[in-house]
């Protein structure tokens, strides 16, 4: 039999071939992980509109009647509201420059950044603030506004209760006032709601009237308590100061510490003096770099002595740029060459040769004389640079020592005199905020103005019918559309390119369902109709699969029986065949073989002899009416498929195919209770998984995905059947009737598509043996 309807309409890349060109199969370790694919292709715009639009339909009349029930209570509640009445102050809040514990005279609250503006809203809200106007206007004393805002008259037992009342009161302002800043501003609008109009504006502007005043007061407040405490602080630390500097003094002159000199550093508090270099210091300091510049001449003298006693006769440069060398060696060329001029008229013997070889010979002592005067001179320069140099270290070592013990005796000096120092920023500090605390003692400029004052509203602000149906409207939609997302959660049916690729599968392409009447044979036939445009656009995927173009080895299954695998492996080998590539269609399902049937072929040899060593492959193969395709059929029925595939002759096959073959194509049996599939898979290099539309569930489709993983195969990735997009994001799935028994050549049609007339007859005759 062939399953219906599978093919793609995507491409991707896969990088994995197990089956080399060569025929070898790369060994595979089934304990490694396999990812199912390297990247997971996004849904199409189109698609996932179809699955939402598919779901709205679907379960529309569970969003029409959550709208309705929303609409409903909407309309209740809004009857059943009591109106009330907002009344709005507008305030203007100014940033001031605050002394009191500055810096300077300059900085701005500004440094604080919003802050500033939180602190106020704060204020605004405070249970302080609320109290202060509840007192003011005289509240808790007047039933009418307790009446005004609770809707009932006040209980005879918080009519007596002073503190209740006054609770009550607080309560209810709270309850009806808001604050809220104007973005980008530093205006603020205060607003009370309240079912009087005349009572909402009178409490809005008492809220204004009373946040301004309580800022006075706080300013006034501060300012006293800065000055108090300041006071206390300066005679403090004046004493502390007077000490320190005592303990200073006494204790550098008890230990002799002498600091050559005192500098002051700014810093972020005020200037600080920090001692200067003691004696001791000073002298290692000067005797260090004498050091540095005595091991530099002591270097330089040694290696020029090291050239010196190294070099021969008068190659060394200070001797050749002696002066009294170059004059000898002048004199001495010279006469070297008279000599060699009168050698050619008097023999050596001559005394006038005598005497001129003589004094040759005395300037050519005189030179050696020379040169050995300046080596000397090269060696004793040598000598004092060294010894100067040994001098210095050993004064330094001893000045080392020195400054060692003033550092140990200096660490209590260091101590006090940071607490001088730390004393004195402090006391300065202090003086300076003292006297700017009495210059801003006075009234200052208040920094909050009421820009408007609140008015009675003429309209109520609460409730809004429009608003509220508006809001139940959308809140039964968004209610209902997500009942209906929580239902379609719960259909676990593999429907969409996007529910496989969830797997970490990725969609090679999703072939439509036939229609009626209409066989897969003939689909395939008009290279134009949708099923055989979509399986070369798989075609065209699987060119892509790896590196070397189509995967030397692949096996087609499906979790279950009727899901399309069949068609699927036939339609790839005939694509594929078609660009001249020489194909071999193995039809490895050994329970239930359907190729032979459509084809035509003879399957009196097939598998089963190969894999019982019956015969070769050669001799099982046999060509089809299509050009560059072979058929290799399942064979006799055997008694138990699963030893025949887990035999080492399976493995033999496959390689003695890729020598022969440019693509070898199982079609293999579904994997979900039968061993057949795990045993092919991990022996091919790649493996294309069919998956029916609306059929497969999801924990089927993992559960056979993790069989599959523990076997070692490489799933390239899936093929989606009978999938329609209009129908498939709604839910609506097609059954197909198809039983999976041990039943040699049985072969049953799904119901919703037809065969032809000759197909027919050769499934009858198929069965009849």
């Amino acid at each position: 039999m062939i399953d219906q309807d599978t093919g793609p309409n995507r491409e991707t890349q896969s990088n994995v071939a197990l089956l080399h060109r060569d025929g070898r199969v790369e060994a595979r370790s089934p304990s490694a992980p396999d990812a199912w694919a390297s990247a997971v292709h996004g849904q199409a715009p189109g698609d996932g509109m179809a699955h939402s639009i598919g779901g709205l339909l679907k379960y529309r009349w569970t969003i029409i009647a959550t709208m309705a029930a929303c609409l409903t209570i909407g309309v209740v509640l809004t009857l059943l509201t009591q109106p009330l009445y907002t009344a709005q102050a507008t305030l203007q809040l100014d940033r001031q420059s605050e002394k009191i514990m500055g810096h300077d005279d300059t900085t701005p609250i500004d440094n604080y950044g919003e802050e500033f503006f939180q602190t106020q809203y704060g204020l605004l809200k405070s249970r302080a603030l609320v109290d202060r106007v509840a007192q003011g206007l005289g509240l808790a004393a007047d039933d009418a506004f307790l009446k005004t805002m609770s809707g009932r008259d006040v209980a005879p037992p918080v009519q007596s209760n002073i503190r209740l009342r006054g609770q009550m009161v607080s309560d209810r302002l709270q309850s009806g006032l808001r604050v809220a800043p104007v973005r980008g501003s530093r205006l603020v609008n205060v607003s009370f709601a309240s079912p009087d109009p005349a009572l909402s504006a009178k409490v809005a502007n008492a809220f204004a009237d009373n946040f301004i005043a309580a800022a006075i007061d706080r300013r006034f407040e501060s300012s006293s308590y800065a000055r108090d405490f300041l006071q206390k602080r300066l005679a403090e630390v004046k004493g502390k100061l007077e000490q320190s500097e005592r303990d200073l003094v006494a204790y550098a002159g008890q230990q002799q510490i002498i600091q050559l000199s005192e500098r002051s550093t700014p810093t972020a508090t005020g200037m600080t003096t920090e001692s200067g270099t003691s004696l001791p210091a000073a002298n290692l300091e000067a005797f260090s770099a004498a050091l540095a510049a005595a091991k530099t001449d002591r270097i330089k003298a040694e290696q020029k002595w090291r050239t010196a006693a190294g070099a021969s006769g008068i190659g060394l440069p200070d001797i050749l740029q002696s002066p009294t060398i170059q004059e000898l060696s002048q004199q001495r060329a010279k006469m070297q060459a008279d000599y060699q001029d009168r050698l050619s008229v008097y023999k050596p013997d001559y005394p006038d040769m005598r005497q001129l070889k003589a004094r040759i010979d005395e300037t050519e002592r005189q030179i050696q004389i020379e040169s050995s005067n300046i080596r000397q001179s090269i060696h004793v320069q040598y000598q004092a640079a060294l010894d100067n140099e040994r001098a210095l270290e050993g004064q330094v070592n001893g000045l080392k020592s020195s400054v060692l013990d003033l550092r140990g005796r200096s660490i209590r000096y260091t101590i006090l005199q940071r607490e001088v120092d730390t004393n004195r920023t402090l006391y300065d500090g202090l003086l300076q905020r003292y006297k700017e605390v009495g210059v801003a003692g006075g009234v200052s400029s208040n920094n909050i103005s009421i820009i408007d004052r609140a008015d009675a509203p003429r309209r109520p602000s609460s409730p809004k019918p429009l608003i509220n149906l508006l809001l139940a409207g959308l809140m039964g939609a968004g209610l209902g559309v997500g009942l209906s997302a929580l239902r379609m959660a719960f259909d676990q049916a593999l429907r969409t390119p996007a529910d496989v690729e969830a797997l970490g599968l990725t969609v090679l392409g999703a072939v439509p369902p036939l229609k009626r009447a209409v066989a897969a044979l003939d689909a395939l036939a008009d290279v134009r109709s949708p099923m055989a445009e979509s399986y070369q656009s798989l075609r065209s995927a699987l060119q892509f699969a790896t590196a070397e173009g189509f995967p030397a080895s692949l096996l087609i299954t499906s979790p279950w029986q009727g899901e399309g695998k069949s068609t699927t492996a036939f339609a790839v080998a005939k694509f594929v065949a078609r660009l001249g590539f020489r194909v071999l269609l193995v039809d490895a399902d050994l329970r239930k073989p359907s190729l032979q049937s459509v084809l035509g072929a003879d399957n009196t040899v097939g598998l089963t002899n190969i894999l019982t060593g019956g015969v070769t492959l050669k001799d099982a193969v046999q060509p089809t009416a299509i050009d560059n395709l072979f058929l290799v059929t399942a064979g006799p029925a055997s008694p138990s498929p699963a030893e025949l595939l887990s035999g080492p002759r399976l493995k033999l096959a496959i390689n003695d195919a890729g020598t022969a073959y440019d693509m070898v194509i199982f079609d293999g049996p579904p994997v979900m209770a039968l061993a057949d599939a795990p045993l092919i898979g991990a022996l091919v290099a790649a493996t294309l998984f069919v998956i029916q539309s609306g059929r497969t569930t999801r924990p089927q489709a993992r559960s056979t995905l993790a069989r599959l993983q523990i076997a070692g195969v490489h799933v390239i990735g899936a093929v989606l059947t009978r999938y329609n997009p209009t129908t498939a994001a709604g839910g609506n799935t097609y059954g197909y009737g198809y039983g999976y028994d041990y039943g040699q050549g049985a072969v049953a049609l799904p119901k919703a598509e037809g065969r032809s007339s000759q197909l027919m007859r050769r499934a009858r005759r198929l069965v009849a043996r």
